[in-house]
């Protein structure tokens, strides 16, 4: 599933290029995604200009306006709306010529004016674009996610204060998107081997100095896989094209046996709060 760090680089490939463009058709081949296209989701944004390309943990948020209302005519309001776009599990997001055939899997083109189309691909159709006139931050997709990782909010505190009480997994604990928002399976493992905290322990039996170790371990390791491009294990391709390379730098996601970048103990697999987990047992505690 595309991660945070490979929505964001969706994100800045996507946005130069859409900002400013207006949506003049929209051509829909699947409607049938992780909840069907509505029936006029194309008259919704048909006629609608990009004023911005933004992320909210692993949703994308095309923030359309309308051209002003021409004189004489029933007032229409400038700001349209938010288109919000999930990846799901195999989805990605080109912007191409607007000519370039559709493949298999090509479910959704925002096509735009001179020329350009935004396509939506899903194999596994586990992805969705969502329209809401509304604050998107409080759509019921996004309304409880926690604070942004890259962002002021979130800290060692934060992580700390929520940790409180709780017997669950930290790494389960740090992939709930209502205490941090779009930290997934890879990046936590990563992050808990950078912080030297065994996944399998409870949160709340963790100390405030070790929550400080992690809050920056998120950061640094997701800004580091953004700067990378993501990570590309199956399907991932970016706004070009292109894979991600972070896979290259990863310590212990799905590396079983192979030697911990640390102290060369082998890396170990369990199965944490339903996913799996790797982490070096002499490393992580």
């Amino acid at each position: 599933m595309p991660e945070l760090p490979e929505v964001e680089t969706t994100r800045r490939g996507v946005r130069p290029q859409v900002i400013g463009r207006t949506i003049d058709s929209v051509v829909v081949r699947e409607r049938r995604l992780r909840w069907p296209l509505a029936r006029d989701f194309a008259a919704r944004l048909v006629g609608a200009t990009v004023r911005e390309v933004d992320r909210r943990a692993k949703y994308l948020l095309f923030r359309l306006d309308r051209p002003p209302t021409p004189a004489g005519t029933l007032p229409v309001p400038a700001h349209a709306g938010t288109l919000i776009i999930h990846l799901g599990m195999s989805g990605s997001l080109r912007v191409l010529p607007a000519a370039t055939p559709p493949t298999p899997h090509d479910h959704v083109d925002l096509v735009f004016e001179h020329g350009l189309v935004l396509r939506l691909r899903d194999p596994r159709r586990f992805g969705c674009m969502l329209f809401t006139r509304n604050d998107p931050n409080l759509h019921e997709l996004l309304r409880d996610l926690g604070p942004e990782p890259l962002s002021s909010d979130f800290h060692g505190l934060h992580l700390a204060a929520a940790a409180r009480g709780r017997t669950a997994p930290v790494k389960a604990f740090l992939m709930d998107a209502t205490v941090v928002a779009g930290v997934g399976n890879i990046y936590a493992n990563e992050s808990l081997w950078r912080a030297g905290i065994d996944p399998r322990r409870a949160a709340g039996r963790i100390a405030a100095a070790r929550y400080d170790a992690l809050a920056r371990a998120v950061k640094e390791t997701l800004a580091e896989a953004i700067e990378k491009g993501g990570t590309t294990l199956r399907d991932f391709l970016s706004a070009d094209g292109e894979p991600g390379h972070f896979r290259l730098e990863l310590s212990t996601y799905d590396r079983p046996g192979a030697p911990c970048p640390r102290c060369r103990t082998p890396i170990r697999a369990a199965r944490v709060g339903q996913r799996s987990a790797f982490f070096c047992p002499r490393c992580q505690r």
